[in-house]
């Protein structure tokens, strides 16, 4: 069960590059914002769908939890909104990169001081590797997409047809 949850965490992520990239080709067209609120609108209505016809009921509602954990549902905003900025500017690699950087950190925070009701899990050498090699991985990737921009002289067709 561990595996299949993270093959599925991967395909989850592959999914929000996917989605960062079109949404980077489509805020440059329309708007950051625009852009943002086309991805919730389209979401909220997949995801009524999918309450309706399959979420099983629940003792608690959205009204019984405690207020703070309503809050989380906000955060998704400013990814959004960052990534369309971002991806225009920076290419869907390193902007990709970069989030996930920016998680690791952050989860790691939250799990070593179990942080919003979250279990323990301790801070280690191996996880600071872990930091560090994507830190590098990112300086990587952004340095090669450098040399690659500052070298190009011919056009790109894909771009020049967008």
């Amino acid at each position: 069960m561990t595996l299949l949850m993270i093959i599925l965490a991967v395909v989850g992520g592959a999914t929000l590059s996917i989605q960062a990239a079109i949404n980077g080709q489509l805020g440059s067209h329309v708007g950051v914002l625009r852009s943002a609120f086309l991805t919730f609108s389209v979401g909220a209505l997949i995801t009524a769908l999918l309450i309706f016809f399959f979420e099983p009921k629940h003792a608690v509602s959205l009204l019984d939890v405690p207020k703070w954990q309503l809050v989380g549902a906000m955060f998704g905003v400013p990814y959004i909104v960052v990534m369309v900025l971002a991806v225009q500017r920076i290419g869907t690699a390193v902007a990709t990169v970069a989030v996930i950087f920016g998680q690791l950190t952050m989860s790691m925070l939250i799990d070593n001081f179990g942080w919003l009701g979250n279990a323990t899990i301790p801070f280690s050498m191996n996880r600071l590797g872990a930091v560090v090699c994507l830190a590098i991985a990112l300086a990587f990737i952004y340095s090669s997409q450098q040399t690659k921009v500052e070298n190009r002289t011919e056009p790109d067709p894909v771009r020049e047809a967008n």
